[in-house]
């Protein structure tokens, strides 16, 4: 899977990372290097789903698609 990500350098040093096509999954990091190693791993936290999140759905049916 490819994102698009915005990568930004911090008034305080370091880079900002935000990733427009999942609200609110940002993260930063001291060099452009840790930046994209610490939004690779938000991006991977974004998307696990989390087993609250599919008990709300009794009747629902959970399936795998390729995107």
């Amino acid at each position: 899977m490819n994102v698009k990500i915005i990568l930004e350098p911090s008034e305080d040093g370091g880079f900002t990372v935000i990733v427009p096509s999942l609200p609110g999954c940002i993260s930063e990091g001291d060099s452009r290097e840790e930046a994209i190693k610490n939004i690779r791993e938000a991006i991977e936290l974004y998307i696990e789903p989390v087993e609250d999140d599919l008990t709300s759905f009794r009747d629902a049916e959970q399936l795998d698609i390729a995107i």
